[in-house]
């Protein structure tokens, strides 16, 4: 049987765009139940500055917190996103056990994201992720817009390889796939993905999707068809990039989920809990979100 690995983000990319602040305390609570239903990783915020993102403005807060042995009873492993080597700093500072950081295949959208070019943030990224690693973190890059860019449109495949592969060449294989636009289709995965694997048949790809269209279940169907084990979603369907010219929710975990426990995979994990932080969500945000399987309810038979 394929171990097929959940990386929940609903925490930091499904709340970065929200306008409303969530308490920190109302995160503790929803990070605890995440980490009861059996996800194996959770995205807990990013370190970034405040006044950019004000809802991720607690992110040190939240892993300190976590950082003590008994606020944190769970083998689930807790993420952070840095962008540069300050948020790197205060990652290493608040006990980061896994950092995420990646640089954007869309010049427009890197620089909107992070200010540098795509060259000038590969440069500090891999000395960053090898300094991480040095550390003994577990690190993971991104590819960011890797199938397509609501500013520039379609995304030159050769772009993405050259990110790739400056990756590999550093001995950095836990590499995702950012679908920050929610452009990508599943012919296009399948292409990208096979020849990826194709440069490094050792490469640990993730995947990480919107559902801007709504393909972003059948992108995971087809990234999983052709060997991709790790999958990035969040609660309820929440979350985009504040830094995209349309932000739009991510592939929805209880969805994914349900999606392979039809297919026998990961049926540890606890649906039912994920539902019901999914509703809580709803509830505080005062509107309807996008989970398929928090309209309808799980299919038993």
């Amino acid at each position: 049987m394929n171990k097929i690995f959940i990386h929940e983000v609903g925490m930091r990319d499904g709340l970065q765009v929200e306008q409303q602040i969530v308490p920190t305390q109302t995160k503790i609570n929803w990070i605890k139940e995440l980490m009861e239903t059996g996800v194996d990783i959770i995205q807990v915020g990013s370190f970034v500055h405040p006044v950019k993102v004000p809802t991720m403005a607690d992110t040190d807060e939240l892993f300190k917190y976590f950082s003590k042995p008994e606020n944190k009873k769970s083998n689930t492993i807790l993420a952070g996103l840095v962008l540069n080597e300050k948020g790197l700093e205060r990652g290493m500072e608040a006990g980061v056990e896994m950092f995420c950081m990646g640089v954007s295949a869309s010049e427009t959208h890197s620089k909107k994201n992070t200010g540098m070019t795509t060259d000038e943030a590969l440069e500090r990224i891999i000395p960053m992720a090898k300094n991480a690693k040095a550390a003994g973190k577990e690190v993971q890059v991104s590819v960011q817009s890797a199938f397509g860019c609501s500013f520039e449109g379609e995304i030159p495949r050769e772009r993405v390889f050259n990110i790739v592969e400056k990756y590999l060449q550093n001995g950095i294989l836990n590499i995702s796939l950012a679908d920050t636009a929610g452009h990508a289709n599943p012919i296009q995965v399948e292409d990208i993905i096979a020849s990826i694997y194709s440069m490094n048949p050792d490469a640990k790809l993730s995947c990480h999707f919107h559902d801007t269209y709504g393909l972003g279940i059948a992108n995971c169907f087809m990234a999983f068809k052709h060997g991709v084990k790790y999958f990035e979603s969040a609660f309820a369907g929440l979350g985009g990039c504040p830094f995209t010219a349309k932000a739009s929710g991510n592939v929805c975990t209880e969805d994914l989920v349900n999606m392979f426990n039809r297919f026998d995979l990961r049926k540890d994990i606890d649906l039912k809990k994920i539902v019901g932080i999914a509703k809580k969500a709803e509830a505080l945000f005062g509107r309807e979100l996008p989970g398929k399987i928090l309209k309808v309810g799980l299919l038993e038979y």
